[in-house]
């Protein structure tokens, strides 16, 4: 059940990170009220990088910002590594 919810939140956040960049790609095009970078940064941080990292490939959005074509990999890596840590609690806690 754990597992599925973790999954469940992975999906759902990457999803609206992915949407939200393409959000602020459009707003940054019209000149109009932008997504804040710590946003960005704070929702990548808590697990959505890869769809923050998929966006700025895929619009080529924030790809001069050395700090997002810096940060967002290591978020990916740090991300990646919350997902193995929480997998593997999920499994100790079953087997017990």
């Amino acid at each position: 059940m754990a597992l599925y919810v973790l999954i469940i939140y992975f999906v759902l956040l990457n999803c609206y990170t992915f949407v939200l960049m393409g959000y602020d790609k459009k707003s940054a095009k019209k000149n109009r009220r932008r997504v804040p970078e710590k946003r960005l940064f704070l929702l990548s941080a808590i697990g959505g990088a890869g769809g923050t990292w998929l966006a700025m490939n895929t619009w080529r959005h924030k790809t001069k910002h050395r700090s997002f074509t810096v940060g967002i990999p290591f978020l990916f890596g740090l991300n990646l590594l919350l997902i193995i840590g929480a997998v593997w609690l999920i499994g100790m806690t079953a087997n017990s």
